[in-house]
């Protein structure tokens, strides 16, 4: 009972869950991540796409079962082992549409038309825009920009225009990046055709998707150092401030530009996701990268962490 518990866990691919928080990006820079109303709200949406995410990950999981079991990593997941029948994650995924379903009468509408937007658009990915090069890549951004987009909707709080310029630049360099290092990986086993596992990947060269690398991190990095260096974020009125005496050659430049100081932790991010691509042959999956590189969880963790007392203590 216990394995086939751990098994339907799986089958969920928990670690996906990650990049359902994006949808408290809005709260986070608007300063009202600490309002409880607002957040418990926003916690509903994360619960809302971690549910629908599940599910469309076991639709998707049947349809490519095959193709997984030629797969280094996917072979080992459920259905293409052959630990769970189609029946059983069938059921699961029903179960999960119930729930969210059940929890989308609890939010606003416009949410909910960005839910089924996001599930019509990773069903679109499933059965047709993973087979076309190019469009593949743009579906998979598009799905983590709407997880951003959602946060507003559900929130009814807009993030600055240059923070979802930077959400779509650093989505594209996540999904360039998992195309860039599911070749390396496929084409570097013997025997395998790219093709038959992943037909668009036979489209994709090594010199284009290192292009296409350099394009999109560079815009992450410009798109977010202008959001730190134009825009404010409001600091909350039940949050007292800190005053920092600065030296007399800085206070023009760092005048409530205090936000500037998480561009170290985001560059410093970038290269070293750009290492384990090229170097360690990793960010086919973006999450397992994540929670398998420390130097690149605690980036990202210190980044967080001097966001939130910037905005929530430092600025007034």
């Amino acid at each position: 009972m216990k394995q086939k518990a751990f098994t339907i866990f799986k089958l969920l691919r928990p670690r996906q869950w990650m990049k359902n928080f994006a949808i408290f990006a809005s709260i986070l820079f608007t300063g009202q991540l600490f309002t409880g109303r607002v957040f418990f709200t926003v916690c509903i949406g994360f619960l809302i796409f971690c549910f629908i995410s599940s599910a469309i990950y076991i639709i998707n999981d049947i349809f490519d079962r095959e193709k997984d079991r030629m797969h280094p990593f996917k072979r080992f997941r459920p259905l293409a082992h052959g630990d769970l029948s189609i029946t059983e994650a069938m059921i699961v995924c029903v179960s999960l549409a119930v729930v969210s379903a059940y929890l989308c009468t609890l939010v606003s509408l416009p949410f909910i038309v960005a839910v089924v937007i996001y599930i019509l658009l990773q069903l679109s990915y499933s059965l047709w825009f993973k087979n076309i090069e190019i469009l593949d890549i743009l579906a998979l951004a598009a799905g983590y920009m709407l997880r951003v987009y959602a946060g507003e909707l559900i929130s009814n709080f807009r993030v600055s225009v240059w923070l979802l310029l930077t959400t779509i630049a650093l989505s594209l360099f996540i999904a360039v990046g998992k195309r860039k290092s599911e070749l390396t990986l496929i084409s570097h086993i013997k025997g395998t055709h790219v093709e038959a596992i992943r037909a668009t990947l036979s489209h994709y060269s090594e010199a284009l998707l290192t292009v296409y690398l350099s394009i999109f991190a560079t815009a992450t990095f410009v798109f977010y150092s202008l959001f730190t260096s134009i825009e404010v974020p409001p600091h909350p009125d039940f949050f007292p401030g800190i005053d920092i005496p600065l030296p007399t050659f800085l206070p023009l430049f760092f005048q409530r530009k205090w936000l500037m100081v998480t561009i170290i932790p985001v560059v410093y991010g970038l290269m070293r996701y750009l290492q384990d691509i090229y170097e360690k042959h990793e960010g086919e999956s973006p999450d397992r990268v994540l929670l398998s590189d420390t130097p690149l969880l605690t980036t990202v963790i210190i980044w967080a962490i001097l966001a939130i007392f910037i905005i929530y203590f430092l600025l007034e």
